[in-house]
């Protein structure tokens, strides 16, 4: 038997670096993702082929001899964790062809994870085991488990792996795993659950730029994404309490304490203000900005969550922030950037009759102000899409 499935990349409109705490975030899949086959075979070896690079053999049984940050190490990943949580896989041929930017804050290693995973486990037949159906009981419980593949958690009665490196949450796997077409999910993990799905208004359109800056997160870039998460595992430790996250410790001690626990560090307090505005008070009123059709506000609730990123997250780059300033200059209702930062992508909100036409003229003007950067960047018209689906069997 033969899998494939097309698995979309993600726009995380709010919500950056709230899901680990535990908090609200705003996310859709994308039209722009990656198709991953597999078919057994393969002389009893694993072989990944990617548009992205050379050929690799992979062995689950041990650890993966290529360069941090590599595509095939996601792969490896997956394979090793499957193998460990429901037994040996069979050999198979892998290949991965991709029309979303890599290390750009679309998602596209995460897509990848979630679409290597989805295609070995039809190929697998692991839904149909005792394992499987003592794991994933509902429809919240794959997203929730491929995340803990990707950072390396346990889940449930599963064990933990080595992960990729990351300490991140699981809204992306979410937004890839549960995408509507046309709306943006409302999503709170605390605990895990997709509150609404709500629409954009009729004539708004994302367009998305990359800056030219990657976001790997290998070296002090890696260092850096998970500082982020440290900082808000540091205050659940603060707190003494059996906490799983941020939220929890907010719910239960309230914010006037939580914020007195930090009172002596300045790294710490600006983490918790960075998740008190962008989880209770971004997320809320973009969904109300939404259903209000106003842009106007839209727009002003963005420049907010921008400036909290940049000061208080600290985790822009002169060529996002310069991204966003450029759509703004221009005229987009709204910009801001988006995913794990230090490098990564902007998405700015503009009338859908003047999507293609802003887009041109907006990477010229980046260009302009970041040559280097600006010669690798583009800018993509895409909408809120459907979420992975299998695209054939047999």
């Amino acid at each position: 038997m033969t899998a494939a499935w097309f698995v979309p990349g993600r726009i995380e409109v709010f919500g950056t670096h709230t899901d680990y705490a535990g908090g609200n975030s705003l996310v859709a899949a994308v039209d722009h993702g990656l198709t991953v086959r597999v078919r057994p075979g393969g002389g009893g070896r694993f072989t990944a082929t990617s548009d992205q690079g050379e050929p690799v053999e992979l062995d689950p049984t041990r650890p993966a001899d290529l360069a941090p940050g590599h595509w095939g190490r996601y792969v490896h990943t997956v394979l090793r964790r499957l193998t460990d949580d429901f037994g040996p896989l069979r050999p198979a041929r892998i290949t991965i062809e991709s029309n979303l930017p890599l290390a750009s804050g679309m998602s596209s290693s995460s897509a990848l994870l979630v679409g290597v995973a989805l295609a070995l486990i039809d190929v697998g037949g692991l839904r149909d085991t005792d394992a499987w159906r003592q794991a994933i009981t509902d429809e919240l419980d794959l997203p929730a488990y491929l995340a803990s593949v990707e950072n390396g958690s346990g889940f449930k009665q599963l064990t933990g792996g080595t992960g990729v490196g990351t300490n991140g949450g699981s809204h992306d796997h979410t937004a890839i795993l549960r995408g509507v077409e046309g709306h943006l999910l409302h999503l709170n993990f605390n605990p895990m659950r997709q509150v609404a799905s709500v629409p954009v208004p009729e004539g708004w359109q994302f367009v998305v730029a990359t800056s030219g800056v990657l976001a790997e997160k290998t070296g002090a870039v890696l260092a850096d994404y998970n500082r982020c998460a440290a900082e808000a595992r540091e205050i659940v430790a603060r707190s003494g309490l059996d906490a799983p996250n941020l939220a929890a410790v907010i719910d239960a001690l309230g914010t006037g304490d939580v914020r007195a626990l930090v009172a002596d560090s300045e790294p710490l307090a600006r983490r918790l203000g960075h998740f008190l505005l962008e989880s209770d008070l971004v997320v809320p009123a973009a969904i109300g900005a939404l259903e209000r059709a106003d842009h106007g506000e839209f727009g002003e609730i963005a420049a907010r969550s921008q400036a909290a990123a940049e000061t208080l997250l600290r985790n822009q780059i002169p060529e996002t922030s310069g991204l966003v300033a450029s759509a703004t200059s221009m005229g987009a209702w709204a910009a801001a950037s988006f995913g794990a930062g230090f490098g990564g992508s902007v998405w700015a909100l503009v009338p859908a009759a003047d999507a293609d036409r802003f887009a041109g003229e907006w990477m010229a003007d980046y260009a302009r102000r970041f040559p280097d950067a600006g010669s690798r960047a583009l800018a993509v018209a895409t909408t809120p899409s459907r979420a992975a689906r299998r695209l054939e069997q047999g």
